[in-house]
């Protein structure tokens, strides 16, 4: 229990001041979470969801938390360009844990939709208050899970997305989550932070909107990210939700997201991770109404020392749902990736299909590639299948390339942005897609040491 305990002790100390700046709402579920961490404690390696990341390790260290919310002094339309080319986003930005407020979006919502601060909306005052409540905490259960525990019991902000019944949100969502770790009038720079961030996406029946989150590093500091998501997503609902990743290797990143479908929702996950310290993903989708379906797609680039996991269970607990998973990893250097994947078919879950593919690339003997695809089927009326691979570029194809005046660091250049690119295409956001291949590429090249635009680090 020895990362647990400083945790512990903080929230003994400190509860006072959490509740104070935090809504009822977050505040009703606190100590319930705070119990929960103690009698779980951080995951060891021998839990089988967490058998290929040392949390316990990753939380040893001693992380200043903001906990008193002093101001960032951080104008991110002044020092942040991220716009992809023709996407015509709008644009807000969660400046550590705190949405930011200052900012004006670019863009105009439809009626009744909120992208806000969980703070001020889930406070008694806001109209709306007593029905979003209803959806904090609830999918995200702290008794199952000590990561998510923790966040709920130190978050006392976040960002809430709200779609009212049969509302499209043409225009899509971009939130910047920035991490920066000096404080305004502080004496001195924060040597390590750490950040406990909140989202909840609450799509009513009939509602659609499109989601692009980028994670940055705006210091060259020590950043630990707990992270929650939780999305409900109502009968013939469309959520689109992408996660880009592109911070640093000092930069440790543990994000959780739950997902609830109800019957007939459409859900289009992506996450991508190009620049990374470590990196821990965590997706529990639940199909709890008929009709659903879901693509969940997720690609890595990573070399050095770094390390990425994924980790996946999809629960079909209902009949005619339709799930397809795809990830994809280039590993170089002495980096680490893992992808477990779990689909959980249930009684009665007849009429279920799914796919789970999990493909690699190791690019040197040092890259590790841990890979573990599972079904757990309890319905015999089913088209399930799954599968994995770990290889290296064929050899075949690079003698091909190499004999028609091709460099081989050219080849291999080409043959893993093909090999990337079959999940960048399934995007279905167009600039986005076409973006990112111009990232993806540059990153193979070692040219893209961060987001091209951002000055946050010049």
């Amino acid at each position: 229990m020895a990362s647990e305990k400083q945790y512990i002790e903080l929230y003994q100390q400190a509860r006072e001041m959490i509740f104070s700046h935090a809504p009822e709402a977050m505040n009703a579920v606190r100590d319930q979470a705070f119990e929960d961490f103690k009698a779980k404690g951080f995951p060891s390696k021998k839990v089988e969801r967490y058998k290929y990341t040392d949390i316990q390790k990753l939380f040893e260290p001693d992380y200043g938390v903001n906990l008193s919310r002093l101001q960032i002094p951080v104008d991110p339309y002044e020092t942040f360009r991220c716009d992809v080319p023709n996407l015509s986003t709008s644009l807000y930005f969660v400046v550590n844990d705190m949405f930011y407020s200052q900012a004006h979006p670019k863009g105009h919502l439809p009626e009744g939709v909120i992208v806000g601060s969980l703070k001020d909306h889930l406070s008694l005052h806001s109209p709306l208050s007593t029905h979003l409540s209803k959806y904090y905490a609830k999918s995200a259960k702290t008794s199952e899970d000590a990561v998510t525990a923790l966040n709920t019991m130190l978050a006392q902000d976040g960002l809430l997305v709200y779609v009212p019944k049969n509302v499209k949100v043409d225009r899509a969502i971009q939130v910047i989550n920035i991490l920066k770790a000096t404080p305004q009038n502080a004496q001195r720079q924060v040597p390590d932070l750490m950040v406990n961030r909140r989202v909840l996406i609450i799509l009513e029946e009939g509602a659609e909107i499109k989601m692009l989150f980028c994670d940055h590093a705006a210091d060259d500091r020590n950043f630990l990210a707990t992270q929650v998501i939780e999305a409900f997503v109502g009968d013939n609902a469309s959520l689109d939700l992408y996660c880009l990743e592109e911070t640093h290797y000092k930069n440790v990143r543990v994000s959780n997201v739950y997902i609830d479908q109800q019957a007939n929702s459409r859900v289009n996950h992506n996450v991508i991770t190009l620049h990374n310290g470590v990196t821990r993903n965590k997706l529990d989708l639940t199909f709890s109404g008929e009709g659903a379906e879901c693509a969940c797609y997720g690609c890595v680039i990573a070399d050095k020392e770094q390390h990425v996991d994924n980790n996946t269970l999809i629960t079909h607990k209902v009949s005619h749902c339709t799930s397809n998973e795809l990830y994809k990893y280039v590993l170089d250097d002495k980096s680490t990736g893992a992808f477990a994947g779990r689909v959980l078919v249930e009684h009665g879950a007849q009429k279920t299909t799914s796919q789970m593919t999990n493909q690699n690339l190791t690019a040197t003997k040092e890259a590790r590639m841990y890979t573990q695809p599972m079904l757990e089927i309890y319905a015999d009326d089913v088209k399930c299948a799954h599968g994995s691979t770990v290889g290296q570029l064929n050899d075949a194809a690079l003698f091909y390339m190499r004999q028609r005046g091709i460099s081989l660091k050219e080849a291999r250049t080409l043959l893993q942005n093909a090999f990337i690119n079959e999940v960048i295409d399934k995007m279905q956001l167009e600039p986005l897609r076409d973006r990112l291949h111009h990232l993806v590429e540059k990153r193979f090249r070692g040219e893209l040491n961060k987001c091209e635009g951002c000055r946050l680090c010049k």
